[in-house]
């Protein structure tokens, strides 16, 4: 696979395939919903940073004093990192070879020391659809709940035996009969009754109360799932490739559809994004934390929708950026009644990780971010920026800095997506830059769109393609 003049060696390519102004604050918003049960700690235990999925953080990162504290090579790239109450990371990886004949990109989860982010420890799952090894959270007794490809959802705990750390599957519950042949377990979250909630890529949404009692509907044929689920106190959004639903689980835990508002989802994927459709993890804001939702279309030139979460009423929509790439992979990262949308159209990604061709075949990856302050009079952009961020940026609402990996400058002609890698801090009020640092070279570090967490010390732990790093103030 080349981008743009420069092939990619076969290994990063391997991975690609498995991986995918404070006044303006409603300060009265609470600033992330409270633990559901059977969840880890606040701000480290979800891949969004909370159920609502804002991408935010109550935790100070590295910003404007930044540095390279250590990094690793976990033989993967790792697509979500969480942070237990032991404080041990332990994250989803892609293992770039597997321990059977010809297994490639296998999901992974490792175990890292605090101090030196070394590798203690692995576990290899059964692989099977892209997201399946990616998308999880970390339960109450710090293990990891994963679905692998033999349509199980795992339990996944660490603890130190003899001396050495192992990781082990501590539960093990058996869905595969509520999933059609072929298919495979997309998202999970937990909601605020004790059950696991599952989405698969075909469409099948499901629930496990805590008497691994299993319930699930099937949304309409030919829809597909290529995002998380984000979860309220009352119910869950989901984006499928054509429309988005608002879900609640009845008194048995059968999920059933609220409303459900389809979206212009364009002619074809768009370059930059997976799938034929909206790009974004639906995110809950605003009003109580939770009244609205917010969602990135893919019409030509795509839109910001924010609805009201219990009716499915447009509150306002515009579009989501002007200068910037026209299209975003990314949730929107939300803080009071604020949005802001990074940018990922043109971001390569190899043939074999997408569904379907694009329109158009390519396009340079420009970046950008946009900040959108959202009322009920209308939506309004406060700043444009031009960064061109990488990776899944973490909002931090204690320091005010939004966190995240990125490459410089967008140079027209100039090959894409190689050259320095940097840490960057930009300045949520003002959407300017407070902290540049280099903490690695593309290819070989290339941040493949991947989550970083914010530790409660204010460590930022990000992966890229072949290393972890740990950065600190």
């Amino acid at each position: 696979m080349s981008v743009r003049g420069y092939r990619w060696p076969a290994i990063v390519v391997a991975v690609l395939v498995a991986t995918g102004v404070l006044g303006g604050i409603a300060q009265a918003a609470p600033a992330a919903p409270g633990p559901a049960t059977g969840v880890g700690p606040t701000g480290t235990s979800l891949m969004h940073g909370d159920l609502w999925s804002t991408d935010s953080t109550s935790f100070h990162g590295p910003g404007r004093t930044a540095r390279l504290a250590t990094s690793s090579i976990p033989g993967g790239a790792c697509a979500a990192t969480f942070i237990g109450r032991d404080g041990f990371p332990v994250s989803l990886c892609t293992q770039f070879i597997g321990t059977a004949p010809a297994a490639f990109a296998v999901p992974t989860v490792t175990l890292f020391d605090p101090a030196t982010a070394a590798p203690l420890a692995r576990l290899q799952l059964t692989k099977g659809g892209l997201l399946g090894g990616v998308y999880g959270y970390l339960d109450d007794r710090d293990r990891v709940v994963v679905a692998d490809g033999s349509g199980s959802i795992l339990r996944v705990a660490h603890r130190k035996s003899g001396g050495r750390w192992q990781i082990v599957v501590d539960d093990r519950i058996d869905v595969s009969h509520r999933i059609p042949k072929g298919d495979a377990i997309t998202g999970l979250a937990p909601d605020f009754d004790g059950r696991v909630w599952f989405a698969t890529t075909q469409g099948v949404v499901g629930t496990v109360d805590r008497d691994k009692r299993i319930r699930s509907t099937h949304l309409p044929r030919g829809e597909r799932l290529g995002n998380g689920l984000s979860v309220r106190a009352s119910g869950a959004s989901i984006l499928t490739t054509h429309a988005l639903y608002e879900m609640r689980a009845d008194a048995d835990g059968v999920p059933h559809v609220i409303w459900r508002r389809a979206y212009d989802r364009g002619q074809a994927r768009r370059p930059g994004q997976l799938t034929w459709g909206s790009g974004t993890t639906p995110t809950y804001f605003g009003p109580g934390g939770d009244g609205w939702v917010a969602i990135v279309d893919n019409a030509a030139r795509p839109q910001l929708i924010v609805y009201d979460s219990d009716t499915g009423s447009t509150v306002c929509r515009m579009p989501a950026f002007v200068r910037s790439g026209q299209g975003t992979e990314n949730s929107p990262m939300a803080w009071g009644n604020s949005l802001v949308i990074p940018s990922t159209y043109g971001y390569q990604y190899p043939p074999m990780a997408v569904d379907g061709p694009s329109v158009p075949g390519n396009a340079p990856f420009v970046g950008g971010s946009t900040r959108i302050d959202v009322s009920t009079q209308g939506c309004r952009r406060i700043w444009e920026n031009g960064d061109r961020i990488a990776t899944l940026p973490r909002l931090s609402r204690a320091d005010g800095l939004i966190h995240a990996l990125g490459y410089g400058p967008y140079r027209p002609g100039g090959i894409q997506q190689i050259g320095p890698i940097d840490y960057v801090a930009t300045d949520f009020a003002t959407g300017k830059r407070v902290r540049t640092l280099r903490v690695g070279e593309g290819p070989v570090d290339e941040p493949l769109e991947l989550t970083g967490t914010i530790g409660r010390d204010g460590t930022l732990w990000q992966a890229t393609v072949g290393r972890m790093l740990k950065i600190t103030r």
